[in-house]
């Protein structure tokens, strides 16, 4: 069990936001990444140049709190195995549904993750939804939908038409394995002993061993020139893991104390923040159907952070 959970009530908040503009940063320098290594290959990156700052970040939380480290379980291991490997398997089908006809359905289906993680936690922790998170999940789902939208005349409707076809089954495995990843995280932290800052430095260390040696080695077997690329370009892809493992570090302390519903909720302000630098950088005008899409966004945020 966790200690120190009821203590600064608000710090899953902070961690939280915090979370979200690192990975906005993350994400910007992965892009940059993507034209030379693929997608693939940047998201190694993520992994393989995120694990050194992982094992700092527990080596620093280890010192500043003279804390040991926690002793793995099995029940440990299992649940951030399948949260590395549920997220590792979400980018593939996330791939495979962009690869798709009709692609946009299936990234506008893999935007459903918000209400499975509702659904996911309350199943496997037993993490309550209280009448406003359920209200949050909600509104946060319907703008993140009508952001990314499978058909911007009927948004909506082409979802429910769309129901059945492969990219759309495949953007709801991509979603639910997300929706693992964030469980499976959450989960390994509550199996070990320790502060919340202990628990979540450990799982983050774990987990990203278990990616970088899983997908570093499937990419080594089907293709070793994108991980040697990712050796060449190693001064855009140390700023990257940096940054990924940033954000990671405030979502697994954000897990640690919050349910994994709450904290993906308020999440989506990582949407905002995306939003406000395509503004800034590329001069872009929202359209009413995104506008509306921000409008719920900033409900389901401002609900998930009043509610009590």
């Amino acid at each position: 069990m966790i200690a120190g959970m009821d203590a600064m009530p608000g710090l899953w908040i902070a961690l939280t936001v915090w979370a979200a503009f690192a990975q906005t940063l993350r994400n910007t320098a992965q892009r940059s990444l993507t034209a030379s290594l693929g997608t693939l290959g940047a998201t190694l990156v993520r992994f393989l140049y995120g694990l050194p700052f992982a094992l700092a970040w527990l080596a620093i939380v280890h010192a500043w709190r003279a804390e040991p480290l926690p002793a793995p379980s099995w029940a440990f291991l299992g649940w951030v195995t399948l949260g590395a490997v549920a997220q590792i398997a979400a980018t593939a089908f996330l791939l495979a549904a962009m690869e798709a006809r009709s692609f946009a359905l299936g990234v506008a289906y893999s935007k459903t993750e918000l209400l499975q993680i509702a659904v996911f936690g309350l199943a496997f922790l037993g993490d309550p939804l209280s009448p406003p998170a359920m209200l949050a999940v909600a509104c946060g789902t319907l703008g993140v939908l009508l952001l990314s939208p499978a058909d911007p005349q009927r948004p909506l409707a082409a979802l429910l038409t769309g129901l059945g076809t492969r990219p759309a089954l495949l953007g709801l495995a991509s979603g639910a394995g997300f929706a693992f990843a964030a469980i499976g995280y959450r989960g390994a932290a509550l199996a070990l002993e320790g502060s919340f800052l202990m628990a979540a430095a450990a799982s983050l260390a774990a987990a990203q061993l278990i990616q970088t040696l899983l997908l570093g080695g499937w990419l080594l077997w089907r293709d070793a020139r994108v991980v040697g690329a990712t050796f060449r370009l190693w001064r855009p892809s140390l700023f990257a893991g940096f940054m990924g493992a940033a954000a990671s570090a405030g979502w697994f302390s954000a897990f640690a104390l919050q349910p994994a519903a709450h904290v993906r909720t308020l999440g989506l302000v990582e949407m905002v923040f995306s939003y406000a630098v395509s503004r800034k950088l590329f001069r872009e005008r929202m359209t009413r159907l995104e506008m509306a899409g921000m409008a719920f966004l900033a409900a389901g945020i401002a609900v998930i952070t009043l509610a009590r």
